[in-house]
């Protein structure tokens, strides 16, 4: 987004009186700096009529402590527009773009909606559509937790700065990772099409605007056989729960712009994993002192995932968790924010029965699973007021759990003969 403010911006001075290349570089610089307060350095620039109209900038790089950076920037203005004084770019292509959190997130209230029709200083206008293609190439984001990642674009413009098609990709991710937009008509109405995970995610996206005048997304989507694990790899990071799920995505988004309409995401997808694993313990070796490393495999998990993007990160809330496996059957829910962990698991082992309450507590790389206090307590208390109940539910609740996972490593073991 950034990027694209930047070469519009330059876009003015690339037709403002034919300059030198070297003036023209340094037009960039200073309107870049007076618009954002922040010091922008091109290394090369040149720009020519013949055969086509064609701006290139080259090595360019913000002044901040870890800059924006960018390889190679092409711009090709339409001929017939420029006689006309008109602001009309048939392509911007964007090559080799470095954008970390922090750098890009000082731009943040420096540069408004108007200040690109701000720099169309004289007789200059912008055209109903400035800009008809964006390509972005191995653009590189580059998160809070430094993790990178490199996407490549393609998007078409209607009037409105409405995208006609939209595609972004992951390049070099197996399986495919890959977003498309296909408006319908002239609505703004999109059609969806995901690819993550071995899986499809598709629906349909749309955006309205307020009696206020904000903006408003709101989309549907089907999630169809997503694997979790793929899924999150694609995008550098470990999953708790893998498997494969089914279900339903509900998204909401309200802002001003296109910026705070990204940062105000949320999301809710209801969904159903047949078979899932929970990764990092295991629930045959809950103790007082709590369990970590191993894997629990369930018949089935459900739930509702909700997001939301903070200033902070995305907080993720799983709700209404259900999970079944053979006798256990088991409920609860979970926070996961900047990768720790925080939740509740209730375990039914004898008959639906015997409640276990559970403590879920870690991180995401390694996860805690305890009995609470309150558990502890109890058994401690039915043990001294009711010895033989006690030892008989002890016992019950072992059996339980060594019938479910033992059956399980002795069938492991069957197979492996």
């Amino acid at each position: 987004m950034i990027a694209v403010l930047l070469l519009l911006g330059g876009a003015w001075f690339a037709w403002r009186l034919l300059p030198s290349d070297e003036a023209l570089a340094a037009q960039i610089e200073e309107r870049f700096q007076k618009s954002t307060g922040i010091e922008l350095r091109v290394g090369s620039a040149s720009w020519s009529l013949r055969p086509a109209p064609v701006v290139v900038l080259g090595d360019i790089a913000t002044g901040q402590d870890r800059p924006i950076t960018v390889r190679r920037v092409v711009l090709r203005p339409r001929l017939d527009a420029l006689w006309r004084r008109t602001v009309a770019i048939e392509a911007i292509e964007v090559e080799g773009a470095v954008l970390p959190y922090a750098s890009v997130r000082a731009f943040r209230g420096r540069w408004q909606g108007g200040e690109v029709s701000g720099m169309l200083a004289g007789a200059w206008t912008l055209a109903e559509i400035p800009v008809e293609r964006v390509r972005l190439r191995d653009v590189v984001w580059i998160n809070r937790r430094d993790i990178a990642l490199a996407y490549d674009a393609d998007l078409r413009f209607d009037r409105g700065w409405r995208p006609r098609e939209a595609e972004l990709l992951r390049p070099g991710v197996s399986p495919t990772t890959r977003l498309r937009l296909e408006r319908e008509g002239d609505e703004d109405r999109w059609r969806t099409l995901i690819d993550a995970g071995g899986g499809t995610w598709n629906g349909q996206a749309a955006l309205e605007t307020t009696e206020s005048g904000r903006l408003r997304l709101s989309a549907q989507l089907e999630p169809r056989g997503v694997d979790v694990g793929d899924l999150v790899r694609a995008f550098g990071r470990r999953q708790v729960v893998a498997g494969r799920f089914d279900g339903h995505t509900e998204i909401r988004s309200e802002g001003d712009n296109v910026a705070e309409l990204i940062r105000d995401v949320r999301t809710r997808t209801r969904f159903t994993m047949r078979p899932a694993t929970l990764q990092g313990f295991d629930l045959s070796k809950v103790t007082s002192g709590g369990v970590r490393g191993g894997q629990t495999v369930l018949d089935e998990l459900t739930g509702t995932l909700e997001t939301q993007n903070t200033v902070d990160g995305v907080r993720l809330r799983y709700a209404g968790l259900q999970a079944r496996s053979g006798v256990l059957s088991a409920s609860g829910s979970a926070t996961v924010f900047n990768r720790r962990l925080n939740g509740e698991l209730a375990i039914d082992l004898v008959d639906g029965v015997v409640g276990l309450p559970l403590k879920l507590a870690g991180t995401l790389d390694e996860p805690l699973l305890s009995m609470t206090g309150g558990a502890l307590a109890g058994a401690a208390v039915g043990t001294a007021v009711l010895p033989g109940v006690g030892t008989a539910i002890g016992a019950r609740v072992g059996q339980q759990i060594e019938k479910l996972f033992g059956d399980e490593k002795n069938n492991q073991e069957k197979n492996k003969k």
